[in-house]
C-alpha cells in the first residue's frame, strides 16, 4: 500500500507540475496578444500586420490546446484520487500519463518555437 501511495504521489506531481507550467504559458499567451494589440494600434504598414495576425491565431489555436491539456490533466488528477490503494499497482494511470507526458513534451517544443518567432517580432516592431 505504502508503494501505490508514492506512485501515486509522484503521477499527481507531475501532473499538478505540468497544470501550473500550462497556466503560466496561459498568461503569457496573454501577455503577447496585448503586446500584439500594440502593434496594431500604431498602425504599421502589412508587413508589420500579416504576421500580427498569424500570431493572432497561433496564440488562439495555443490557448485552446492548453485548455484542452489542462482538462486532460483534471481527468487524470481525478482517477488518482478516487485510486483503489487496496488494488495491486498496474500501471495503468502511468501507461495513460505516458501518451500525456509524449504530448506535453510537443505542446513544450511547439509553445517555444511560437514565443521565439514572437520575440523576435516583437523586437523588430516594438
Amino acid at each position: 500500500m505504502h508503494t501505490k501511495i508514492a506512485y501515486l504521489s509522484d503521477l499527481k506531481f507531475n501532473l499538478d507540475t505540468w497544470k501550473r507550467e500550462l497556466k503560466f504559458h496561459k498568461d503569457e499567451m496573454e501577455t503577447f496578444e496585448d503586446k500584439l494589440e500594440e502593434i496594431a494600434a500604431r498602425e504599421y504598414n502589412t508587413r508589420a500586420l500579416k504576421p500580427l495576425e498569424n500570431f493572432q491565431n497561433r496564440i488562439m489555436i495555443e490557448k485552446d490546446v492548453i485548455q484542452k491539456l489542462i482538462h486532460r490533466i483534471n481527468n487524470k488528477l481525478k482517477n488518482i484520487n478516487k485510486a483503489d490503494f487496496s488494488e495491486k499497482i498496474d500501471g495503468t494511470l502511468q501507461n495513460e500519463q505516458h501518451t500525456l507526458r509524449d504530448d506535453m513534451r510537443t505542446y513544450i517544443k511547439l509553445h517555444y518555437d511560437l514565443k521565439e518567432e514572437m520575440m523576435d517580432y516583437f523586437l523588430q516592431w516594438l
